[in-house]
């Protein structure tokens, strides 16, 4: 099975690195900002750099759906992973495209109130995550996995 995981840097990034368990030993390869704390923390790792910024920015939604299309068609994954933010959009609804498992993961500081981007992935998403039990409210048919922290 080879992974597709695709995150923002800073927070974002770190709930795709705390579930390290599923991914590790799995072939994977990470999408995300070329920025210095990202790039650290995924020393040694296969990395595609996104543009950014990414929230409610057209143009480089716009790059980062070639993007996406060019990434996802040269590295075939089986499923594709992500917490957001904007960057996940496109690759998700390309991936659904062509047949990929998507699992979202919402982001720990959402209690009672959706994401811009979990509101746009969840209708396409086969897994939704969320991390508190209120969040089913938001999203019916997620799944509560409690805190990843």
């Amino acid at each position: 099975m080879k992974i597709c995981l695709v995150g923002s840097s800073g927070g974002h990034l770190t709930h795709l690195l705390k579930i390290k368990p599923y991914w590790e030993g799995k072939d994977r390869f990470w999408v995300t900002f070329d920025k210095e704390d990202a790039n650290d923390a995924l020393k040694g790792e296969k990395i595609y750099h996104c543009f950014f910024p990414t929230n409610r920015n057209i143009k480089n939604l716009i790059r980062n759906s070639f993007l996406a299309l060019k990434v996802l068609l040269k590295e075939k994954p089986d499923v594709i992973i992500s917490s957001g933010a904007a960057v996940a959009v496109p690759f998700f609804w390309f991936g659904k495209l062509m047949g990929k498992k998507l699992v979202y993961i919402e982001v720990f500081d959402r209690i009672d109130k959706p994401t811009v981007t979990g509101k746009l992935v969840y209708p396409i998403a086969d897994v939704f995550f969320v991390q508190w039990e209120s969040m089913k409210k938001v999203y019916p048919k997620a799944k509560n996995i409690g805190s990843i922290f």
